[in-house]
């Protein structure tokens, strides 16, 4: 079991949403904060074009905040709608600066590149708003480093210019130089952080729908055009970087408006749950369960499992057990538990990890089915084990046989064989005495006798002649031995495995022994062919007819043997008209 893959409990969510009085709050705040932005540009002595400036920051922070709080309010469980919040609130407090009292600019100031770290912590977290891998953490940490503490290490240094209340010393030229690798650093951060994202892309597979991928591909966007600013702003391309930060805030802006469209793509997405429950009421077994859950989530390749407590072990639909793929592999996991314990597990295209809401609408509508489903792929996985504890049994006896026919030939058979030497060099030197020859003549035909019962014992036992010569060779002295004429039609161009010999010699023997027992037949016909990677053996007299296959063990001794061996075995047996015996034994 993979023990790193997300789960899922059926139920509501681990963290209740804000109430709404907080939400609209917070709302108001950013409508109030966007108006104190738009005050602080029109009033400040130090903007140029006030207008644009404070219209393009407003682009950007009343859509982080109001898309944040739909986020929160939608999805509590998870903190991509507080960090699309903070990010917003972010650009307002970064805004300060335009204050032309000291202590409103000294505030901004220090969070003047603040956002750039914040959306690269926005990006990397989508959907869940955490930081799932070790990566992640370092880039945003150090993201958040470079915006903050070397913002007020610059600041410290004073060379900002304005009424900045934490100038230390005036060190103009150090100040410039940390700016510039303040500055750098932010870009590479950035464009490391679309590394990442394009890496998780190829490894999520291409997202589900179109949505998405327009989400993620905006996030891609927004933090190159961030890089491509703040090294514009390294190298003091002044000319460029007004048109260049007009451009960034637009594509910045972006991204939480493609978010809204993924909230309402994704809510006309949930509303394929409704054809599922429809589905359930059906009571779909596990394979139309697995094709309805497939089409919910718009994922042909989804793959159904089964916990089964008492097996301890995950199953497919047939029963048979399954191992779960690795967390970061090329298939996603989502554990359905129900009650704290483990119902089903959905092996899915990665992207859908960016859907938490559909996979936990359809997950929650589909428990029922689930339940009922893992009872059906238990009792398969029964009937699995119960087939291999069959296979092992017959294999285990088939192996004792070999072990007695052996001791047989090589103990028994060969001390009457020496005792019949013995008797024929005593008879030499009896000589021309009748009645002692007539003894010794007696003697060894009981020998030969024995021999042959003792042979035939053997054959029953395990078929050496298979084993050594084949299948073909086999059926011809069971051809010759058989009580009426068999015309006999074996088409095999080779061996196959000799549990599958083995068992249609037996399938043959026993069948050619109720001939002469019960069939009062003239002839039999044997034939054994190969074909769609099975064994197919026939035998059929022109006896009587009316066998029973249910009374007596030799057929459903038969039948045993080769179903162990994922083989089938049919009887036709009409009165007056013969008996067919039919095996299928697969041995691709």
């Amino acid at each position: 079991m993979a023990a790193s893959a997300p789960s899922r409990s059926i139920g509501r969510p681990t963290h209740q949403a804000p109430g709404l009085a907080v939400l609209w709050a917070l709302a108001i705040a950013g409508f109030v904060a966007t108006g104190v932005t738009v005050a602080l540009a029109l009033r400040s002595d130090h903007v140029t074009e006030p207008g644009l400036q404070a219209a393009l920051l407003a682009w950007v922070s009343l859509p982080y905040v109001l898309g944040g709080l739909i986020a929160w309010r939608r999805r509590p469980d998870s903190r991509f709608g507080p960090l699309m919040v903070a990010a917003g609130f972010a650009m307002f407090v970064s805004s300060l600066q335009w204050a032309s009292a000291a202590l409103p600019y000294t505030v901004g100031l220090a969070f003047d590149l603040v956002p750039p770290a914040l959306f690269i912590h926005v990006f990397l977290a989508f959907p869940s708003g955490r930081l799932e891998r070790p990566v992640e953490r370092a880039i945003v940490a150090a993201a958040y480093s470079a915006g903050f503490g070397v913002q007020l290490l610059k600041m410290a240094l004073g060379g900002v210019g304005g009424d900045n209340l934490i100038t230390i010393a005036s060190e103009p030229s150090a100040a410039l130089t940390i700016q510039k690798f303040q500055l750098i650093t932010l870009s590479v951060l950035a464009l490391a952080a679309v590394a990442l994202l394009v890496a998780r892309r190829r490894a999520g597979g291409r997202p589900l729908r179109r949505s998405v991928a327009l989400l993620v591909d905006s996030f891609a966007l927004a933090l190159v055009m961030i890089a491509v600013l703040l090294l514009a702003g390294a190298f003091e391309l002044v000319g460029a970087f007004e048109t260049i930060r007009r451009v960034t805030f637009g594509v910045v802006g972006i991204a939480p408006v493609a978010f809204l469209i993924g909230l309402l793509d994704a809510k006309l997405a949930r509303s394929s749950v409704g054809d599922l429950v429809v589905e359930l009421d059906a009571d779909p077994n596990p394979p139309e369960l697995r094709d309805a859950l497939a089409r919910a989530l718009g994922d042909p390749s989804l793959t159904l499992v089964y916990w089964l407590p008492e097996f301890d072990s995950w199953a497919d639909l047939e029963g048979r057990p399954v191992a779960l793929p690795e967390q970061d592999g090329a298939r996603a996991t989502t554990l359905i538990d129900r009650d704290g314990q483990h119902l089903a597990a959905l092996l899915h295209n990665p992207s859908l990890r960016d859907e938490p809401e559909l996979l936990d609408a359809v997950t929650a509508a589909a428990a029922i089915a689930l339940e009922n489903g893992r009872l059906h792929v238990e009792l398969r996985a029964r009937v699995e084990e119960l087939r291999g504890s069959r296979q092992r049994v017959i294999e285990a006896g088939q192996h004792e046989r070999r072990r007695l026919e052996r001791n047989l030939h090589d103990g028994a058979q060969q001390r009457l064989i020496a005792l019949s030497l013995e008797l024929g060099r005593l008879e030499e030197q009896l000589g021309a005495d009748p009645v002692a020859r007539s003894s010794l003549d007696k003697a060894r035909s009981e020998i030969a006798l024995s021999l042959e019962e003792l042979r035939d014992v053997a054959r029953g036992i395990h078929p050496a002649v298979v084993s050594g010569h084949g299948l073909a060779v086999g059926l011809e002295s069971l051809a010759a031995r058989a009580p009426v004429p068999v015309r006999l039609d074996v088409g095999l161009d080779g061996r196959v495995d000799e549990r599958v010999e083995v068992a249609a010699y037996y399938v043959v023997c026993e069948s050619l022994a109720n001939v002469g027992k019960h069939a009062q037949a003239r002839s039999a016909s044997v034939a054994v062919s190969r074909a769609n990677g099975e064994l197919v053996v026939e035998v059929v007299d022109d006896g009587v007819g009316g066998a029973d296959s249910e009374r007596g063990t030799g057929l459903r001794g038969l039948a045993d043997r080769v179903e162990a061996l994922g083989g089938r075995l049919r009887v036709w047996t009409p009165r007056g008209e013969g008996t067919r015996v039919r095996a299928d034994i697969p041995c691709a």
